[in-house]
């Protein structure tokens, strides 16, 4: 996984819960439901990419090109 989808990835999910953590504050349900669904992205995001990343390394292990 490239470090630049990490960072978005990690940006993405601090946005998130600012989002969630504002809506709460306010008493938005929405600002802090939309916050929740921004965080849940990002982290499939992270896991499908873990998924391509392990895989690249069976591929290498197995002397794949």
């Amino acid at each position: 996984m490239g470090l630049r989808d990490r960072l978005m990835n990690t940006l993405q999910d601090l946005r998130g819960k600012g989002k969630a953590g504002l809506g709460s504050a306010v008493g938005n349900t929405d600002l802090e439901r939309e916050g929740r669904a921004d965080q849940t992205k990002a982290g499939l995001k992270d896991a499908g990419e873990s998924v391509k990343d392990a895989a690249s390394d069976v591929k290498d292990a197995l002397g794949g090109s």
